[in-house]
């Protein structure tokens, strides 16, 4: 009797506060495992910070309003150079996350693993005011050990250098960071530490967020963490960064205002923090058009997703999307069915292995469907391609930490840019074209010969992946 009562009342609450498809989702493992649905529920059901954090996300507008009103809030021109459509999704951006299309900006891809290591570290070592950090995961290797060697060195000449690295990503290592740093002068704050009483957290919403800020003239966004290559035995990472100097650096400023405000109540948002120099370069009207999304559940209005299925929907030759985790929710799938309806060739690059066999059949069971609709679908061979970017036409690139999963589009507090530039677009595209020569372009009948008990898995698991 209780159970159903449990069956009958998740009937009645679920769907008032969830998409339909996590409601079907919940409601399905409410039918089946009442006491363990409820369980989950209570820790991981709803996509809302706790009343403490929420109250600090009140006053967050107010801390982060000063640094928004000194960037400037449009390019010379208002959108000079950009296509209608674009303009539509640079206005849709600036609604979602309030910070500007912004030109002035050199930017540089880098997927040279060790390398951009090396370049972080190195652009820290000349850091002459302040030196930013936000990580989702940060470990004490040889990889971790190049940047906070060069924090430490950083702060020991008087550099104001800052760090954040989430509890549960950075699990396994945060205790020996917060050591080794005591006492040196970097500042370093665990986003989100796991409590169940005073303050308490949640275990699923993270700050999956990469980013560094150097001086306010360089910053890096993408989807690399600090740990070595070889993260798991025997499986290494390909990833994707971009280093930017300019105006854009100010947005990424923004967004780690914002999160250091959030975990310690300390305003850090000092006029220093935006340079002239750099904010000078926004009326230049040179240089490549950025533009700075932040999206989570500090943004309920809208995810990242929503960007993503504008600009597929948008598409007018081509779409090309890399991601690890490929669980789309209803509103993505659709605008990539209809895209190639339209003529559309859409090409999507996932790593042939994930490092979660549920990810593996839940993302396993949209290929079918994929593939009849005509998308091309790469598995990537070489390394676990780690990489998120997507590139449409000839004229947009994006490239920013978010996964194309439910977690990243609503659990996941995430970091997005994008570049309104055909040189970036094309240069995205010669990476896409080194993916595609290392990876396996499945073919629909011989998808279809998959055994049974794959199949049953993988629709097993379509079932939740609203919850993966």
């Amino acid at each position: 009797m209780a159970g159903w009562t449990i069956v009958f009342g998740a009937i009645v609450y679920i769907p008032f506060r969830r998409s339909p498809t996590a409601s079907q989702a919940w409601l399905l493992l409410f039918f089946f495992l009442p006491w363990i649905a409820l369980v989950l529920y209570f820790l991981l059901g709803n996509a809302l910070h706790p009343e403490w954090r929420r109250k600090r996300l009140e006053r967050l507008p107010a801390v982060l309003q000063p640094i928004i009103d000194r960037i400037p809030d449009r390019p010379p021109g208002d959108f000079t150079g950009l296509k209608t459509r674009h303009r539509i999704t640079a206005q849709l951006v600036e609604n979602i996350g309030r910070l500007p299309p912004l030109y002035g900006n050199e930017i540089e891809f880098d997927g040279n693993y060790d390398r951009v290591v090396d370049r972080i570290a190195a652009d820290i070592d000349a850091a002459c005011h302040h030196a930013h950090l936000c990580f989702y995961i940060l470990q004490n290797d040889e990889a971790g050990d190049k940047v906070l060697s060069a924090l430490e060195r950083a702060a020991a000449r008087g550099v104001q250098c800052r760090l954040l690295i989430d509890a549960v990503g950075s699990s396994t290592d945060r205790k020996k960071i917060a050591r080794r740093l005591k006492d040196t002068g970097v500042e370093m704050h665990v986003i989100l530490p796991l409590r169940f009483w005073s303050q308490a957290t949640r275990l699923d919403l993270r700050n999956h967020r990469k980013i560094v800020v150097i001086d306010g003239r360089i910053g890096w966004v993408g989807s690399q963490n600090m740990h070595r290559i070889e993260y798991e035995p025997k499986t290494f990472y390909r990833e994707l960064m971009a280093r930017v100097t300019g105006p854009v650096v100010l947005e990424l400023q923004t967004i780690f205002v914002g999160d250091w405000y959030l975990e310690t109540e300390e305003d850090i948002g000092t006029e220093e923090l935006l340079p002239r120099e750099t904010l000078a370069k926004a009326e230049i009207g040179s240089g490549s058009l950025l533009q700075v999304m932040p999206t989570g559940p500090d943004f309920p209005e809208a995810g990242v997703d929503v960007l993503f299925t504008d600009l597929i929907h948008n598409a007018r030759e081509r779409v090309a999307l890399a991601t690890p985790y490929f669980v789309p929710n209803e509103e993505l799938l659709n605008a990539i069915s209809t895209a190639v309806r339209k003529g559309v060739k859409v090409e999507l690059y996932i790593t042939a292995t994930t490092n979660s066999f549920l990810i593996d059949f839940a993302q396993e069971s949209y290929f079918e469907e994929l593939l009849s609709a005509g998308v091309e679908v790469y598995l990537y061979k070489e390394r676990f391609l780690h990489a998120k970017h997507l590139s449409v036409d000839d004229d947009i690139a994006v490239i920013g930490s978010s996964n194309m999963d439910m977690r990243s589009f609503e659990l996941n507090s995430e970091v997005t840019l994008i570049a309104y530039d055909g040189r970036l677009a094309g240069e995205l595209r010669e990476i896409e074209t080194d993916y595609r020569q290392k990876s396996k372009r499945l073919d629909l009948e011989e998808w279809r010969q998959r055994g049974f008990f794959r199949q049953l898995a993988e629709n097993v698991t379509r079932l939740i992946s609203p919850l993966l």
